[in-house]
């Protein structure tokens, strides 16, 4: 089993700054790709970036040059950093972890962290 702690939201003003992290604990040997994805009231959970234990990131496009993903492989971590944020930005944010070749059943999520833009 793979927990993931986030820690990180809160509220801040369009225009500011932001940096979201995820503790991954447990059977972290399972895992392969980490990433964040975000669901604003009355919408679809949507992915925002991930990044594979290779380094290979990709983002959606309503992020990309503003958010940036990286992951420390040894401390089982990933963060995102989150600038020139938008109202549009405002949503639960989720860390998730995916299983490797070996464990392509794990799919393990957050519980969650709010971020809130303020225009």
């Amino acid at each position: 089993q793979v927990q993931l702690e986030e820690s990180g939201g809160g509220l801040v003003q369009a225009g500011g700054s932001l940096v979201l992290s995820c503790a991954a604990s447990g059977s972290t040997f399972m895992i392969n790709g980490m990433g964040w994805y975000r669901q604003a009231p009355g919408r679809q959970r949507e992915l925002v970036a991930v990044i594979t234990t290779g380094g290979t990131a990709n983002y959606a496009d309503s992020v990309k040059g503003r958010f940036s993903i990286s992951r420390d492989i040894g401390r089982n971590t990933v963060q995102l950093q989150m600038d020139r944020l938008k109202p549009e930005d405002t949503a639960v944010y989720y860390c998730n972890a995916r299983g490797n070749v070996f464990h392509p059943d794990v799919d393990a999520w957050g519980q969650g962290t709010q971020v809130t833009v303020a225009s």
